[in-house]
């Protein structure tokens, strides 16, 4: 029985693609089973066990030990593709990736997928992949069009708190990501907005995976309108209502920035981006509009009208 194999570098993306692949895959009857991490083994392998899914989306960690258990049969596997490839064949995941590839058969078809692939990245890409078709898209052409950029001169880090609170209101305009660089600041801003009673959510890496589940699950229906992430949700999810993209502190590599911003103005709907910048943080800023041939204008009064 032929199967094939997602992974992805986040387990709420993973979920994401699983629940896209059961509603394309509805009326041809395809099965499709989540592998990730921050859940019961024990129930997995009887999941696993009882039924072989045709198309297994999960997490490399996950995926990997299932692979060894045996519970995911490797020798039937067609096609592997990576989503967020880039990512994947980072420091942080490159090894459990190389790990998997010795698991499954050399006729195994490979495709990667990511908006953004670096230089260093599509070099790494020669080493597993045969005779690989490249569909590349130049960095200039990267789709900016419907996102606009901002950015606020805060001078001081401390000073971003009272910056972000002033915004307050052009965030519950509709509903907002705002993105930290550290886990342990996502708390900190969390608790900091909830002391000054703002109404906010949180999610980063660190969280159980039943508090990870359910703040999505109240942000996708919108109960939760204005969401605190490290780069965990920088990459591949969609919410539809998000418009507003706020960076806090501005991203520490080029490549998130337009992962980053694109969680607005997905699919042709227009969205927002503001980015607070220190003194500091204004080589970063020209960097990026550099990388990205593009403009990041001074943030106008009147940014609720453009939401």
């Amino acid at each position: 029985k032929r199967s094939a194999l997602i992974l992805a570098p986040t387990r709420e993306l993973a979920l994401q693609i699983q629940k896209v692949v059961l509603a394309m895959g509805d009326y041809m009857g395809v099965s499709c089973y989540s592998c990730i991490g921050g859940t019961s083994i024990h129930n997995e392998v009887l999941k696993l066990q009882a039924k072989t899914p045709q198309i297994v989306v999960g997490t490399p960690g996950r995926v990997f030990d299932m692979l060894t258990r045996k519970k995911i049969s490797s020798q039937n596997i067609k096609m592997l593709v990576m989503d967020e490839a880039d990512e994947m064949l980072s420091v942080g995941f490159k090894d459990q990736i190389y790990d998997i590839f010795q698991k499954l058969p050399s006729s195994t078809q490979v495709v990667l997928l990511s908006a953004t692939m670096p230089a260093d990245v599509l070099e790494v890409t020669k080493k597993f992949m045969r005779d690989p078709v490249r569909i590349l898209v130049k960095k200039e052409e990267m789709t900016l069009e419907g996102i606009r950029q901002f950015y606020i001169n805060v001078e001081k880090e401390e000073w971003k708190l009272d910056t972000l609170c002033d915004l307050y209101e052009a965030l519950t305009v509709t509903q907002a990501v705002i993105f930290i660089n550290t886990k342990r600041k996502v708390d900190w801003l969390t608790e900091k907005m909830h002391a000054r009673d703002f109404t906010v959510s949180a999610l980063h890496g660190d969280m159980a995976q039943k508090e990870r589940d359910l703040i999505m699950r109240e942000f996708r229906s919108g109960s939760s309108r204005i969401l605190i992430t490290s780069d965990l949700l920088a990459r591949g999810i969609d919410v539809q209502q998000v418009s507003l993209v706020i960076n806090y502190d501005l991203p520490t590599n080029r490549e998130s920035y337009i992962h980053r911003i694109g969680r607005g103005g997905r699919f042709g709907r227009k969205g927002v981006a503001i980015n607070l910048v220190t003194k500091d943080d204004q080589h970063i800023l020209k960097n990026i509009e550099t990388f990205y041939n593009t403009v990041v204008e001074e943030m106008p009064m009147n940014v609720c009208d453009l939401i």
